[in-house]
């Protein structure tokens, strides 16, 4: 579990201090990110440093909520307040260590933002490209991000190649949720395991 998810943890860091009191257009949102992921990603700090720095700008940055509560599908509003808890905080650490453990591994991505198209007062897709190099093709990604608050923007989804890899996250975590009777507590444990390894 977490292939798919690895690239969307990897393109979804964002940039720290966004204390902004004004409106921020979703597009200049987008590039700001990617600009201060490249540049943590390419400064001469230990690995462990870089992860810390990555993690807080995660935080701040991206809607970990909205994505853990979209990957858990229509089951969550089965849930208590104690299970709601529990699975906000299991998936925060699954979504911090999924890139954590590996986002270190990047150096300077060059991403170019090209356009924006807006869906609705909510939301906005930002249009991208991950710059080609001698070891990489050029990738298509789409970014969405929710602007209900115009002041806070967050991303909520990418869109690789044509592939949500927001919805991928749910296939996964319905697919565990199926073969185990629809067991919450299996899941549970799968993030919880995969938090502490």
């Amino acid at each position: 579990m977490g292939r798919i998810f690895t690239l969307f943890i990897f393109f979804v860091i964002s940039q720290t201090n966004l204390n902004f009191a004004y409106s921020i257009s979703p597009d200049v949102f987008i590039q700001s990110t990617v600009n201060r992921a490249s540049q943590i990603l390419s400064e001469n700090i230990s690995k462990e440093e870089k992860i810390n720095q990555l993690k807080i700008i995660a935080k701040e940055t991206v809607d970990i909520k909205g994505v853990g509560f979209y990957s858990l599908g229509t089951i969550r509003n089965d849930l208590n307040n104690e299970q709601i808890n529990t699975y906000i905080d299991l998936f925060e650490s699954y979504f911090l260590k999924s890139f954590s453990s590996r986002l270190a591994e990047y150096t300077n991505p060059e991403i170019e933002v090209k356009n924006k198209q807006t869906l609705n007062n909510n939301y906005t897709i930002v249009n991208s490209i991950l710059i080609a190099t001698d070891k990489r093709p050029e990738i298509k990604i789409d970014w969405r991000v929710y602007t209900k608050n115009p002041e806070s923007p967050l991303i909520r989804d990418l869109i690789i190649e044509g592939l949500s890899l927001a919805r991928t996250q749910k296939e996964e975590f319905a697919s565990i949720l199926n073969s185990n009777d629809g067991d919450l507590k299996v899941l549970f444990k799968i993030l919880e395991d995969f938090s502490k390894n």
